[in-house]
């Protein structure tokens, strides 16, 4: 009886020890700047999904620390002497998360996905005669005119982000979010444990295979240092900061600015900047219904705007924003002022003439607010000021950010539950030239929420895509960024960076336009 005890007392032991794992797992607990709701990272742009799919998917290629463009899952790469054709073959040990290899025709199947969705892919696959299988690792992408946008579509670092998924689940309709959540990145989505306004939990996938490479930007190798992720829901940020301050969170993506010298002056507490490029904040019109199916009265917002009240309302420390008209960006080889003059001065006068000559009858604006975002919630209210000056009338509609991302899909007319206008913000990864900044695709129909329609606009954007001497691609965007002045795709209101902060026993960030958990370790309490 005493042995027959003992080999049960032992058999609980072994037990107790298998079950225990996560008690010494490394587990880092962080508050991304929303919740994770939606996370098909093909259907939306929002960028929180877009931080969810680099946890658990994967790309073909991807953007160092430089801005280039290196090969991610990608092992072997050719073009053709014409450069027509370009072959792709897959390096060895790519799994999915569910054990299978990855193939050329699961790359193929969400190429065409992404496609349907993104901006620059919509322009590449104008390009494209043909996508084929060529065998299990490898498939060629043939042209029908030579075009440079090739790597820079598939190696796009943000929003949307070309990532791979198996053929089954790149099947889905594009406009259909996607149910089976297989990745095959560093981390696995625990599906299970993921609760909307309470966490949503990564594991890493033991069987992923890094690239040889040093991490450098979102490319090379992508080791996973930590066990788990779990990003912890909290809406109030004065609770998100006492978390961080005492140790019950590891890192907060987006505190807000008001918060900063606080988190400076803990010893325990770093502050990271991970994105120096930086984001710009955008307005972004309906064009589908009155009052801004007008040109003209679009126009108006031009002059009603300038882009100190945003940035003072929302970032107020000008240490970290830059009043900046430059649609391409302030500091890059694309920025220009040119059609600027006079503009985003909030000249009022000017802006009510435009609205008298364009007839507006007063229809009300349906504007859209996110309260829920430190980075977003003073836009709305601004805008709402300074257009009400201007001769608008109003309608301000409050809620949170992951329900205008759903409400911004939506064609209703405002009155019915669509909308008229609302404010956001791009990393500026994604708005570099006309080419990727998906705001200024006109294509109508296929054109993003808000669904500009100008076929000058396409043709300037095209003449981009086929330009390949880079000393003439500054005069195309030039010509770009007047004629958004024109039809106002959507206006730009200036430049800002937001670091992030973390506990000083966190390190290994990454310097890139994306907040990402690889290479992050943590060391003790």
């Amino acid at each position: 009886m005493r042995v027959l005890r003992f080999l049960i007392l032992a058999a609980a032991a072994a037990a107790a020890l298998c079950s225990a794992p996560a008690a010494a797992q490394t587990t880092l607990r962080a508050v991304m700047h929303s919740d994770l709701k939606i996370v098909d990272p093909i259907w939306t742009t929002a960028y929180i999904t877009r931080n969810h799919g680099y946890m658990v998917y994967d790309t073909l290629f991807a953007t160092d620390a430089k801005g280039e463009i290196q090969p991610q899952m990608v092992g072997k790469y050719d073009i053709s002497g014409d450069k027509l054709t370009h072959t792709m073959t897959l390096r060895d040990g790519l799994l999915w998360h569910d054990g299978k290899p990855v193939t050329a025709e699961d790359c193929v199947a969400s190429i065409k996905r992404w496609a349907v969705k993104d901006t620059l892919g919509q322009k590449l696959m104008s390009f494209v005669k043909d996508i084929t299988v060529v065998d299990q690792k490898t498939f060629r992408i043939v042209l029908k005119e030579v075009t440079g946008l090739v790597l820079t579509a598939l190696g796009k670092p943000s929003s949307n982000v070309p990532f791979m998924m198996p053929k089954r689940v790149a099947d889905t309709d594009p406009a259909t979010q996607i149910s089976d959540f297989t990745g095959s990145g560093p981390f696995v989505f625990k599906r299970d444990e993921w609760k909307p306004g309470d966490k949503a939990v990564y594991v890493k996938f033991a069987q992923y295979r890094p690239r040889p490479e040093p991490v450098s930007g979102l490319a090379g190798g992508k080791v996973a240092k930590l066990d788990r992720v779990e990003w912890r829901a909290v809406a109030d940020h004065q609770t998100a900061m006492n978390a961080l301050l005492t140790g019950e969170i590891d890192y907060i993506e987006s505190p807000p600015h008001d918060l900063l010298p606080v988190l400076k002056g803990d010893a325990n507490v770093k502050i990271v900047n991970y994105n120096p490029l930086g984001n710009q904040y955008t307005f972004r019109a309906n064009h589908l219904h009155k009052p801004f199916d007008n040109p003209k009265i679009r126009q108006a917002l031009w002059y009603a705007f300038n882009q100190g009240d945003f940035l003072k309302a929302v970032i107020g420390d000008p240490a970290y924003y830059k009043v900046c008209k430059a649609t391409f960006i302030c500091g890059t080889a694309l920025e220009s002022f040119k059609g600027m003059d006079g503009l985003l001065e909030s000249n009022f006068d000017k802006a009510r003439a435009l609205l008298t000559e364009a007839g507006y009858d007063g229809t009300p604006v349906v504007l859209m607010h996110s309260a829920d975002l430190a980075a977003l919630a003073n836009l709305a209210p601004v805008a709402k000021s300074l257009m009400e000056k201007a001769g608008f009338k109003v309608d301000m509609q409050s809620m949170d950010w992951q329900t205008l991302v759903g409400r911004r899909t939506k064609k209703d007319p405002p009155a019915q539950g669509g909308w008229n206008a609302f404010l956001t913000a791009w990393v500026t990864a994604d708005i570099l030239n006309p080419a990727m900044a998906a705001f200024l695709n006109a294509s109508c129909e296929k054109a993003m929420f808000g669904w500009p329609c100008d076929a000058e606009m396409e043709k300037l954007r095209d003449q981009y895509a086929r330009e390949t001497n880079p000393a003439r691609l500054k005069a195309i965007a030039e010509a770009v960024q007047v004629r958004n002045t024109q039809i106002t795709a959507y206006i730009p209101l200036g430049q800002w960076v937001t670091p992030a902060a973390a506990r000083k026993n966190v390190d290994g960030f990454v310097t890139g336009p994306v907040p990402v958990f690889w290479n992050v370790e943590k060391k003790g309490r």
